[in-house]
């Protein structure tokens, strides 16, 4: 039986995927850039390194909102910030207003 440790190295008491001196298992690296994403439209930057996008993501379709660093002369994101699915979008735009008064009470 497979069991994770810190790190997500696997450590097995049985041999049940491959030979006992086989290299740890390790995850495929993904560039998910939204420059090679062709599903990914940048609706608009909210600052340098701040955007929300519209995405197709495992055939949903996502409002992001996320943060994103420059690597090598590619923009590539962080896990810093949050996908809203349709139905949360449209709760969250059904309540816009209701913000919008909270924050000018907020900055009186």
């Amino acid at each position: 039986m497979w069991k994770w440790k810190k790190g997500n190295k696997r450590s097995g008491s049985d041999d049940a995927g491959g030979s006992a001196g086989a290299p740890p298992w390790k995850r495929q690296a993904v560039d998910s850039s939204s420059e090679d994403n062709p599903d990914g439209i940048v609706v608009c930057e909210v600052s340098k390194n701040k955007r929300i996008s519209v995405r197709n993501w495992n055939g949903n379709v996502m409002v992001d909102f996320r943060e994103f660093f420059v690597k090598e002369g590619k923009q590539l994101p962080t896990k810093k910030g949050i996908s809203l699915s349709m139905d949360q979008w449209k709760i969250l735009r059904d309540h816009i207003e209701e913000v919008d008064e909270a924050v000018k009470e907020y900055s009186a």
